[in-house]
C-alpha cells in the first residue's frame, strides 16, 4: 500500500484532485512527442466497460448536491472523503473509497463523438471515429497485436460479454480478435465439447483436418493464413488446462461471495485470465445485470442507479484486494471506461443526458504512480478547466502502462495508421 505522506507536492498539484474543495492546481504533465518513451512495467490489462454512460458527477467526480424535482443542477448524491486527501467520490463507493491511493479517477476525459451510443462506444474501443473507408482495431486488439499472450496456450485478448465489431480487430485480421465467453457459467463459446464428443472422436477430427490440410492447395492469401491460425488455436485452447481456467468453483467460496453477483463473478474470472497469461481482457457489465438499462440513467433510470454503482464498488474493491494479495496489482492495469458521461441538469423524468465533453474514466493498479484523481472540471463537472486528456491521450496511458510503443505505426495494407491517432501518455502516472 501506498503510504499517503508520499504524495509531495509536486504530485498533489499535478493531480485534479481537489476539484470539489476549490484548491488551486498545478497544470499535468503530459508527454511530448519529442519527449523520451515512456514505458511502464504492467503486464497486463483488465478493462472493465460500463455500458451505458456511468455518470461522472454520480461517482469519481462529485459536485454540490442537485435536486431533480427542483431541477438545480448538481449530483444526485452526497459524496464522501477518501484515503486520499482533498478527494471525494460518491456515497455509494465506500470501499473503493479507502483504496483511493491504488486509484487514478481521470476526471477531464472528454471527446467530439456525437453524443450517441454505438459512435461513442466505437471511439471509446478504437479511440477514433468511425470511418467509411477502414476499420480500426480496438485497443485491445492492438494489445495483443503488440504484446500477444502472457503464456504459451493462452490467449492474448478475452472479452467477457457480447462480441461486438468495436471491439476487434479491424484491419489487423482474425489473429488479434477476441476469445469471448457471455456469463461465467460455461466456457468461452465455441470452445466447449458437446458432451459425445469423446477424447478420442476429438483427436480422429483434428486427423482427418490434417489430412485436409496436406492435401489442399498452398496459398499465401493472409486471410487465409490467419482463419488457419485461428483454428489452430481454437483446437490448442480447448483442451482441460486452459478450460480449468473458467471453473470459478475452484475459488474459495468466501472470495466469490466478496466479489458478488455475475459482474464480480467476471471481475474474478479475469484475475484467473490474468494469471493464466492472458494480455488484455474486457469486462462488460452488461445492460441486464440490473436495471434492463445499465448505465444510461435518463428519466426515473436514475432511481437505481446506485445498485450499479454499489455493485462496482463491491467487484472492483475484491479485485484491487485479490490481486494485491497475489502480488499481481503492480503486473495488472484495471481501467474503467463508459461511453461518455452524463451532464449535471436533470431531464424531465428526473435523469440525465449524455456528455462525451467531460467526463471521468478510471485507473488502479497496473505500476502507475496514482494520485486519486487527475484533471479538473467545473462546480458542476460539465466543462474542464485543467489538464484535459483526450481519448487518444488515455489510450497512449494505457499502452505506456503495458510497455506498448504508443508513437508507432500500425499498417492497413500499405497505409501508415498511428497506433493511438498521436496521443501522448500521461507522463507522472509513469514517473
Amino acid at each position: 500500500m501506498q503510504s499517503l505522506t508520499s504524495l509531495n507536492r509536486r504530485r498533489f498539484l499535478g493531480a485534479g484532485a481537489a476539484a470539489s474543495c476549490s484548491l488551486a492546481l498545478g497544470q499535468a504533465t503530459v508527454a511530448g512527442p519529442s519527449d523520451e518513451l515512456l514505458k511502464g512495467k504492467a503486464e497486463h490489462v483488465i478493462s472493465i466497460w460500463l455500458g451505458g454512460g456511468m455518470g461522472q458527477i454520480d461517482t469519481f467526480d462529485p459536485k454540490r448536491k442537485g435536486d431533480p424535482k427542483k431541477k438545480l443542477a448538481g449530483s444526485y448524491y452526497d459524496s464522501i472523503e477518501t484515503a486520499v486527501p482533498g478527494v471525494r467520490v460518491c456515497e455509494h463507493l465506500p470501499q473503493l473509497a479507502r483504496l483511493m491511493d491504488r486509484v487514478t479517477a481521470v476526471r477531464s476525459v472528454h471527446h467530439e463523438v456525437i453524443d450517441e451510443h454505438a459512435a461513442a462506444t466505437n471511439r471509446m474501443h478504437t479511440g477514433r471515429p468511425v470511418s467509411g473507408t477502414i476499420t480500426y482495431p480496438s485497443i485491445g486488439s492492438i494489445i495483443a497485436h503488440e504484446r500477444g499472450a502472457a503464456h504459451d496456450g493462452t490467449p492474448p485478448y478475452v472479452l467477457i460479454g457480447y462480441p461486438n465489431v468495436t471491439r476487434g480487430p479491424g484491419f489487423l485480421g482474425t489473429r488479434d480478435s477476441y476469445l469471448y465467453l457471455i456469463d461465467t457459467s460455461q466456457g468461452p463459446a465455441g470452445l466447449s465439447r458437446p458432451d459425445g464428443i469423446t477424447s478420442q472422436r476429438q483427436l480422429r477430427r483434428e486427423e482427418f483436418l490434417s489430412v485436409l490440410r496436406r492435401n489442399a492447395d498452398p496459398t499465401t492469401d493472409q486471410r487465409l493464413l490467419d482463419y488457419e491460425a485461428a483454428i489452430a488455436q481454437s483446437l490448442k485452447l480447448s483442451g482441460p488446462e486452459f478450460m480449468r481456467v473458467f471453473q470459478l468453483d475452484r475459488e474459495p467460496a468466501d472470495l466469490r461471495n466478496r466479489y458478488g453477483g455475475e459482474f464480480g463473478q467476471r471481475c474474478l474470472l479475469s484475475r484467473r485470465l490474468v494469471e493464466h497469461g492472458v494480455r488484455y481482457i474486457e469486462v462488460s457489465h452488461n445492460l441486464n445485470f440490473l436495471n434492463g438499462i445499465g448505465w444510461d440513467v435518463h428519466n426515473e433510470g436514475i432511481v437505481n442507479q446506485h445498485k450499479l454503482i454499489q455493485e462496482m464498488d463491491t467487484a472492483v474493491t475484491a479485485l484491487i484486494n485479490d490481486l494485491e494479495a497475489k502480488r499481481l496489482l503492480d503486473k495488472t492495469l484495471i481501467v474503467i471506461t463508459t461511453e461518455f458521461g452524463r451532464p449535471p441538469e436533470f431531464d424531465s423524468g428526473g435523469g440525465r443526458g449524455h456528455q462525451g465533453s467531460a467526463f471521468s474514466c478510471v485507473l488502479a493498479g497496473g505500476g502507475l504512480s496514482h494520485y486519486g484523481a487527475w484533471g479538473e472540471t467545473d462546480e458542476i463537472a460539465k466543462k474542464i478547466v485543467s489538464n484535459p486528456i483526450s481519448v487518444p491521450d488515455l489510450f497512449a496511458t494505457i499502452c505506456a502502462a503495458v510497455g506498448v510503443d504508443y508513437r508507432k505505426n500500425l499498417y492497413a495494407g500499405d497505409r501508415p495508421v498511428p497506433i493511438t491517432d498521436m496521443g501522448q501518455p500521461i507522463a507522472d502516472l509513469l514517473a
